[in-house]
C-alpha cells in the first residue's frame, strides 16, 4: 500500500508523524514550495517538508496542482490512499480519484461549521467553546465530503489560537490513527454533510486584522486571543501600528467613547469598548520594536495620556 501524504503548516506536522510511528506506509510528501519568510525573505521550508526529510522521504513542492506536469509528477506516486491535513491547495479531480482505497482529509473543525481556510481562527474570534477534528471524504467542493468521524474539544476562555492549533494537531493525529483502520478495510461508515449549517471560516485578511474600538470589549478581546500568534491584531495611534498581543475583557461600565484611553496604570492601559465595557491591555508590540509587557513600554516615553484615542 502508497499512502500519499499532503500537508504544509505546523498544525500537519504531527499528523505526519504519528502516521510514521504507527508503521502507516507513507511512500511520499506533497507540500507547498518553500517561501520567503522574516524581515531578510530568507526561502525557508514549509515545516512538513522539514520533518518529511527527517524521515528521508520523498518530498514534492508543487506550486499548482492545476498544472498538468505537477499533477503527473505527484499522479506518478500511485497513491492507494491520500491523505491530507491543511495542504492549501484544492486537490484537482483527477487526483482525487487515483487512490484505489480513500482520499481523506483531517480538518480543523465540527464540519459542517467552519469549511475553509482558517477555521481555528474563526472559531475562538466567534467565542466558542467548542471546537474539533473532522476526518473527511475529499471531494471537488470546498470540504463538503461525507464525514467519516469526528471529535470535539473545549476552547477555554484565555486560549489562543496558537493553543487551540495546538490541541487539535495532536487531536486530529489521534482520531486519523483510530479512524485508518475502518477507511482502509472498507468498513468505515460515512454521514453527509447537512448543506442546512456549513458555515465557512475563509483565510484572514488584512481588514480583519485590525481592532474596531466600536466593537463590544468581549469581540474585541476574543480577535486579540483569535489572532495571536498569528496574524496578531493591532490598532493605531497617532497613524502608527500597534499590535496588541494579549489584552483583557473587563465588563466594569466605561462612559467614555470607544477608543479612548480610560486609564494608564503601572502595568496595564485600559481602553473603552463600544458596549460600554473595557479592554485591558497587557501585551503590545509598537511599531518597529519588539514585543513586550504593557509595563514595560509604560516605563518609556511612551507618550500616552488618559483620554486620548485610538485612531479609527
Amino acid at each position: 500500500m502508497n499512502i500519499l501524504f499532503m500537508g504544509t503548516p505546523d498544525f500537519s506536522v504531527p499528523i505526519l508523524r504519528r502516521l510514521l510511528e504507527e508503521g502507516y506506509p507513507v511512500t511520499a510528501v506533497v507540500t507547498q514550495p518553500d517561501r520567503p519568510k522574516g524581515r531578510k525573505k530568507e526561502l525557508t521550508p514549509p515545516p512538513v517538508k522539514v520533518e518529511a526529510e527527517k524521515w528521508k522521504l520523498p518530498v514534492l513542492q508543487p506550486e499548482k496542482l492545476k498544472n498538468e506536469a505537477s499533477l503527473n509528477e505527484v499522479l506518478a506516486e500511485k497513491p492507494d490512499l491520500i491523505i491530507t491535513a491543511a495542504f492549501g491547495q484544492i486537490l484537482p479531480g483527477k487526483l482525487l480519484e487515483a487512490p484505489s482505497i480513500a482520499a481523506v482529509n483531517v480538518h480543523a473543525s465540527l464540519l459542517p461549521e467552519y469549511r475553509g481556510g482558517a477555521p481555528i481562527h474563526q472559531a475562538v474570534i466567534d467565542g466558542r467553546e467548542k471546537t474539533g477534528v473532522t476526518i473527511m471524504d475529499m471531494v471537488a467542493k470546498l470540504d463538503a465530503g461525507d464525514i467519516i468521524r469526528q471529535r470535539e474539544v473545549d476552547i477555554d476562555w484565555e486560549d489562543t489560537v496558537g493553543d487551540v492549533h495546538d490541541k487539535l494537531s495532536v487531536l486530529g493525529a489521534d482520531l486519523l490513527i483510530n479512524t485508518l483502520p475502518g477507511v482502509i478495510d472498507g468498513t468505515a461508515e460515512r454521514t453527509p454533510q447537512n448543506e442546512a449549517d456549513v458555515t465557512f471560516a475563509s483565510n484572514i485578511k488584512r481588514g480583519q486584522e485590525r481592532i474596531d474600538w466600536k466593537q463590544s470589549g468581549r469581540s474585541i478581546y476574543n480577535q486579540v486571543r483569535g489572532m495571536n500568534p498569528w496574524p496578531v491584531a493591532y490598532t493605531e495611534k497617532d497613524e502608527k501600528p500597534i499590535k496588541v498581543w494579549r489584552a483583557e475583557w473587563i465588563e466594569a461600565s466605561a462612559s467614555a467613547e470607544a477608543g479612548t484611553i480610560t486609564a494608564i496604570e503601572e502595568s496595564y492601559v485600559d481602553v473603552a469598548a463600544g458596549d460600554g465595557t473595557l479592554v485591558r491591555l497587557w501585551e503590545i508590540q509598537p511599531a518597529g520594536k519588539k514585543r513586550m509587557n504593557t509595563a514595560e513600554f509604560l516605563r518609556g516615553s511612551h507618550g500616552w495620556a488618559k483620554g486620548e484615542s485610538f485612531d479609527e
